[in-house]
């Protein structure tokens, strides 16, 4: 009996620990947008416990947007990024306080992901040195010995926080339930 009821908390800490979705890009001082341009939207893919969702933009400014408007009705996650042209947005000013927000598609107030704040610049403004996007990539490893480890890894231009430090603690917390398992079985 032991044996099952490890099991089974085992498979509800594990469910829990790899669902993460995270979006990349567009957030943070380095991460904007233009204004009436091609912009691109980036997220955590392989770690999404989502088949598909709902894209708004939000702005943490009432007089900008007062509630967050939908863009994309329906994106699936497979994709892992979308190009969002000038006609998918409405006239935005070009301000400081934007979000992107990813969300059930049959209810909008139930967020799975929110962006970083991030900048829409105006028109004909410089676009992001692409090697400021962020990768979320990771990896986890346990033994049932009850040693283990854990890695994850980015591929980053600038300082700000990436998507694989995001994914640094879930994969931690997995590996850390490897030695519980290996423990309880011993």
């Amino acid at each position: 009996m032991k044996f099952s009821t490890t099991f089974a908390t085992l498979a509800a800490i594990v469910s829990g620990a790899t669902a993460q979705l995270s979006i990349l890009s567009p957030g943070g001082p380095n991460l904007w947008w233009v204004d009436d341009e091609v912009n691109d939207v980036t997220w955590t893919c392989s770690t999404s416990p989502y088949e598909n969702f709902t894209v708004l933009l939000d702005n943490s400014n009432s007089s900008i947007l007062t509630s967050p408007y939908a863009f994309v009705a329906e994106q699936p996650n497979y994709q892992c990024s979308v190009e969002i042209y000038s006609y998918q947005l409405a006239t935005f000013p070009a301000a400081d306080g934007y979000t992107i927000l990813f969300a059930n598609i049959l209810n909008s107030s139930d967020v799975y992901a929110t962006s970083e704040e991030f900048e829409l610049k105006p028109q004909n403004a410089a676009y992001p040195a692409s090697s400021a996007t962020p990768t979320g990539t990771g990896s986890a490893t346990a033994s049932a010995s009850g040693t283990a480890s854990a890695s994850a890894s980015s591929t980053s231009g600038s300082s700000q926080k990436s998507g694989a430090a995001a994914m640094a603690a879930p994969m931690g917390g997995l590996a850390m339930i490897g030695v519980v398992l290996g423990l309880a079985m011993a």
